[in-house]
């Protein structure tokens, strides 16, 4: 049941929707338009009607001044009164005249005219004086509007006269009064229409919007993929869709990013929490030695080392991304700290049977973070010696230019699958081999944020059973090389062949 508060709250909420606003706007603007035209055209039609009675008045002067004749007795008609055309046009005139003297004594004047009122002497002195013809509008007592056109008149003798002479304006007025009549009361049903009109086409023009708001309101996360047709109007309602498919095409892949997030650090924190489990249930119901209660809690030790280290890389990894990791910037000399770098790894490269080189500059100067930059390149350095076999080798290239620097890892490593290479910096994601289970899958991920952070990026090539070569690019305010061709390389320590 709809209660009247309900349908006080629709109305005012329909009256407040965007169409309802778009067809009262057009409506608002047609009415005006309509308005100003209407009385436009009644100008113009009046005016139209003022300067057609204004060109008839002439002719009747011409005439007039041609029929009148000075006699013995004054002023007189003189005209044809067998001929009808001459007889017609003097009748004519003579339906609303006045003649008079040069001091504004009357001498003749008609009826209708003597309805008018005649002229008063000081009016007709002045309108001789300006010695322009006076064109005025009068009324007569029943209403009828005339217009007089007044001046001066001289005979074939030089003698001087004022004579005026008019013509009714009922027929014009009734013209304009129709016309008046007939078009404001056109204009409440054009309105209507223009009403129906602009409601229709509103509708049609927020078609999409409302396909956007209705596709939005059935969004939910198993059908983040939703797409609104583009209508290929290249108008700013297909940018609004496309925007908007844009929109949901990012936030499907967040939210899979986040699915799969959710899944990996599921996935990695069940195994370690298994194994604590299960180390600390051998030491609960099967452990009777103290060694072998040391020996669980060690297992179990581990395991929850494994864990700490699982949520301190994902939590350092979610501030870098969400900006609450701030870079500390220092002016750094790269090439001393790849050498380092490259020295302190080659303990373990010696371990594996790998051989361990750098190609890099005397100097490279530039502004970055010293922490993040080690944990870049000891990530890459890592990663290159973990998957390169016995008698293999890794190579680090500092190549500075003078507007960045390029650091490239390359290695001759069992190399990374084009499957597989998209997805290399993504989180927890690991190449599928025997050494998978190493790492954690998120030094890559690492090495792709601290590259951006520092307004850099960072590249993969990889050919299978060849080698992989990562080439990070960062930038640099200012350096000191020596030219490429005269890089010293880092002398690799004899490494022994490895006892299978």
């Amino acid at each position: 049941m709809i209660t009247p508060r309900k349908a006080l709250g629709w109305s005012l909420g329909w009256s407040r929707g965007l169409r309802f606003r778009l067809a009262l706007s057009y409506v608002l603007f047609f009415s005006v338009l309509l308005l100003l035209l209407g009385l436009l055209f009644r100008q113009i039609l009046s005016g139209t009607f003022r300067t057609q009675m204004e060109n008839v008045l002439d002719e009747e002067w011409g005439a007039a001044k041609g029929y009148l004749r000075t006699g013995p007795e004054g002023p007189d008609w003189v005209f044809d009164e067998k001929d009808p055309d001459e007889s017609f046009t003097v009748r004519r005139v003579q339906r609303v005249y006045m003649l008079a003297d040069t001091e504004g004594h009357p001498l003749q004047h008609s009826e209708i005219y003597d309805s008018l009122g005649i002229d008063p002497p000081s009016e007709i002195r002045a309108i001789l004086e300006s010695g322009k013809p006076a064109i005025r509008v009068r009324t007569d007592p029943g209403g009828v509007p005339y217009m007089i056109r007044s001046g001066l008149w001289v005979d074939h003798d030089g003698h001087k006269y004022y004579l005026a002479i008019g013509r009714a304006l009922d027929y014009n007025a009734q013209v304009l009064r129709s016309f008046t009549w007939d078009y404001f009361a056109w204009v409440p049903l054009v309105i209507v229409l223009s009403g129906v009109l602009g409601w229709f086409l509103a509708g049609r023009a927020l078609g999409p919007v409302n396909s956007v708001a209705d596709a939005a309101q059935h969004i939910t996360h198993s059908n983040l993929d939703v797409q609104i047709p583009v209508r290929n109007a290249n108008d700013e309602l297909d940018r609004l869709i496309e925007a908007f498919n844009h929109m949901m095409t990012r936030l499907n892949h967040s939210f899979e990013q986040i699915r799969q997030f959710s899944t990996d650090v599921s996935h990695e924190l069940r195994t370690p929490l298994t194994v604590v489990r299960g180390q600390l249930e051998v030491a609960l119901f099967t452990a009777q030695t103290v060694d072998q209660y040391r020996d669980a809690m060690a297992d179990a030790l581990e395991g929850v080392e494994r864990l700490s280290n699982i949520v301190r890389a994902l939590l350092m990894l979610s501030q870098a991304e969400s900006g609450q990791l701030v870079l500390q910037k220092t002016e750094i000399n790269l090439a001393e700290l790849v050498r380092d770098l490259v020295d302190q790894h080659q303990i373990p490269a010696e371990a594996e049977g790998v051989r361990l080189s750098a190609a890099v500059p005397a100097n490279c100067l530039l502004s970055a973070d010293r922490t993040q930059i080690e944990r870049l390149l000891s990530n890459l350095l890592g990663n290159a010696i973990k998957y390169t076999p016995a008698g293999g080798s890794v190579k680090v290239t500092l190549i500075p230019n003078f507007d960045h620097v390029k650091l490239i890892v390359e290695d001759t490593g069992v190399g990374i699958s084009p499957t597989h290479l998209p997805h290399i910096f993504d989180r927890f994601y690991r190449v599928p081999s025997a050494d998978s289970e190493k790492g954690l899958g998120l030094g890559l991920s690492f090495v792709a944020w601290i590259a951006k952070a520092h307004g850099g990026a960072v590249t993969v090539e990889s050919t299978l059973q060849e080698g992989t070569r990562f080439t990070v690019q960062l930038p640099v305010g200012r350096w000191s090389a020596v030219p490429p061709a005269a890089m010293p390389e880092t002398p690799a320590v004899p490494v022994p062949e490895r006892v299978h």
